[in-house]
């Protein structure tokens, strides 16, 4: 049975849109530009073809490009000269999601303890995840 646009949107969307697509440092890169300006870039590893970051940047309703918003993977923090205001710590801990073929991984960068003070545990309605440390504040 054969899929129709109608049922699958986001798959005629990606058909219609223009692409580009290079290998750079161990990665192949592949930019979209939809039809609403909307752009996509998504990085895989030429060795594996694992997905390693999936962003989208929109642009708002005069025109002006926002800021990149993650999906998969996480943003290399640098020096962030976009940002005049207050900003949280970058030693906080910051959460990735990062899917695999066999797995949905999330990933915890930042830890300020060490790894056997934490505990994980999913909630009863298994709808959340909770990262808990036993150090007593």
């Amino acid at each position: 049975m054969a899929a129709s646009s109608q049922n699958f949107p986001w798959l005629e969307s990606l058909k219609t849109a223009r692409k580009t697509n290079l290998v750079q440092d161990g990665k192949r890169k592949v930019h979209y530009t939809f039809p609403d300006h909307t752009e996509m870039v998504e990085e895989y590893s030429v060795s594996s073809g694992e997905l390693l970051v999936r962003k989208f940047k929109k642009r708002n309703t005069i025109g002006k490009e926002g800021r990149w918003e993650y999906e998969v993977g996480e943003e290399l923090l640098q020096g962030n000269s976009q940002s005049e205001h207050i900003m949280e710590s970058r030693s906080n801990p910051i959460i990735a999601r990062k899917d695999t073929l066999k797995a949905f991984q999330w990933r915890i960068r930042n830890l300020p303890y060490p790894i056997e003070v934490y505990s994980v545990n999913i909630n009863d309605d298994k709808t959340n995840i909770i990262v808990k440390t036993t150090n007593k504040k």
